[in-house]
């Protein structure tokens, strides 16, 4: 799980593995697999950040070379 800022402040977890896309419209928009849609405070390069960070984490790269 990775932690992700909604636009009124509140921190909350989102599982990587459900986004579908992310956008920059202007503000960070993540697409979600079920098609719910969730607007962050963070751009999209720093929710890259975190899944990479959450995928070695838990060994997410080790079959992907």
């Amino acid at each position: 799980m990775i932690k992700v800022t909604r636009l009124d402040g509140r921190e909350y977890y989102i599982n990587p593995h459900q986004i579908e896309s992310i956008e920059s419209k202007p503000d960070t928009t993540l697409l979600m697999l079920s098609g719910k849609i969730v607007i962050v405070r963070e751009k999209p390069e720093e929710v890259i950040a975190r899944i990479v960070d959450y995928r070695k984490r838990i060994g997410g790269f080790k079959n992907e070379d």
